[in-house]
């Protein structure tokens, strides 16, 4: 791939475009806000300019109600050899665009098309929170049917490696079940739980610890952008929210019977809150871990710290001195207190090794 025309410079389409010219790639930018792609071409992402012909590969980065148009506009055109988008819904706008494509070279112009969706995001938007490294040892989906032309398909799987991505084929509607369980639904879930702290009051709200903010850190993405994508794939997400709404009445249900004073209807409410703390349990242990490997067992070394500039730095270069690698590092910081709680995570034969090595440097570590 020597050239590339990049639709769409926001968040996702600007940190391919910035991976594929540092790998070298001649990149054309599009906007439909001018000064968008003006701003990524100022990052480094490519130029503004217009491509002087067709270019090897078209990534259309829009919004999923405008993906279908863009593509067939691309492909009545010849604007590229392959066409893809990065929308993170694909049976809709695939099926969009062969309805928009007519006329005896309808089967041709769709094999030059491969529906895609990188597995990775921020919850800033727009070009200036772009990275070239975004999707590195992310799972990138590949949505190929048996009409899409190999060259296409080869065209895609060059730009998954040229941004560091790890390719998954998929079909398309599997695709939107998929994404409908480990991606929308949470979403809304984490913008209802944060709904809830609308109107707390300030004394409860500063009680939040870090349990309140993994819940709700998603929350703080765009509504208008996620307006768009649930626009694009209702029925799953609306079919997997009926499921979480029925164990809701049964918890609430098993809540109320705690409160009773009869005794088996207590009993009855503490079986139904333990069964699902224990399928949440089941269900957590299934979600990959590091690089996509099975779930791991880990420890936490919690370490008290101050809110001064370097103190992570000479943690983790303790850490490194004694031998351990950190798998993973969580911040709580301390209401009201210029401290906090750095736990780090380590495979457990490094728990003790990694306790004393810091108590021997002076950190106060925490049971």
């Amino acid at each position: 791939m020597r050239t590339a025309l990049v639709i769409g410079t926001g968040l996702i389409g600007t940190s391919i475009a910035l991976a594929l010219t540092g790998r070298g790639v001649a990149v054309h930018l599009v906007d439909h806000d001018p000064q968008q792609a003006r701003t990524a071409a100022a990052l480094g992402a490519g130029t503004d300019e217009p491509p002087p012909g067709p270019v090897d590969l078209a990534v259309v980065a829009v919004p999923p109600a405008h993906v279908a148009a863009t593509l067939a506009d691309l492909l009545e055109r010849d604007a590229a050899r392959g066409c893809l988008d990065v929308a993170s819904v694909k049976g809709g706008p695939r099926r969009d665009l062969g309805a928009l494509l007519t006329g005896p070279g309808r089967d041709a112009a769709l094999s030059r098309y491969l529906g895609t969706h990188p597995m990775s995001g921020r919850e800033k938007s727009g070009p200036l929170a772009a990275t070239a490294d975004l999707f590195e040892g992310h799972p990138w989906v590949l949505t190929p049917t048996p009409g899409t032309d190999t060259e296409v398909l080869n065209l895609a799987l060059e730009l998954v490696s040229l941004c560091g991505a790890v390719p998954v084929v998929m079909e398309a509607d599997a695709h939107d079940r998929a994404v409908a369980l480990v991606s929308h639904m949470p979403h809304l879930l984490s913008s209802l739980v944060a709904a809830r702290l609308e109107h707390a009051e300030d004394a409860a709200v500063r009680l939040s610890g870090q349990g309140v903010r993994d819940v709700t850190r998603i929350a703080a993405s765009d509504p208008r952008m996620w307006i768009d994508i649930l626009s694009a794939n209702p029925g799953p997400v609306a079919d997997l929210l009926a499921e979480v709404a029925a164990d809701l009445d049964g918890t609430v249900r098993a809540l109320r019977e705690l409160q009773s004073a009869d005794e088996a209807k207590r009993r009855s409410g503490s079986t139904g809150i333990e069964a699902l703390l224990r399928r949440g349990n089941a269900g957590q242990s299934r979600v990959p871990g590091k690089h996509g490997a099975a779930p791991a067992v880990y420890e936490s070394v919690a370490v008290l710290i101050g809110d001064q500039p370097g103190q992570l730095a000479r943690i983790f270069a303790d850490a490194e001195a004694a031998g351990v690698n950190v798998e993973d590092v969580r911040i709580e910081h301390a209401t009201g207190r210029q401290e906090g709680l750095v736990e780090l995570v380590v495979l457990p034969p490094a728990a003790p090794v990694l306790t004393a090595a810091l108590r021997e440097r002076g950190w106060s570590i925490r049971p």
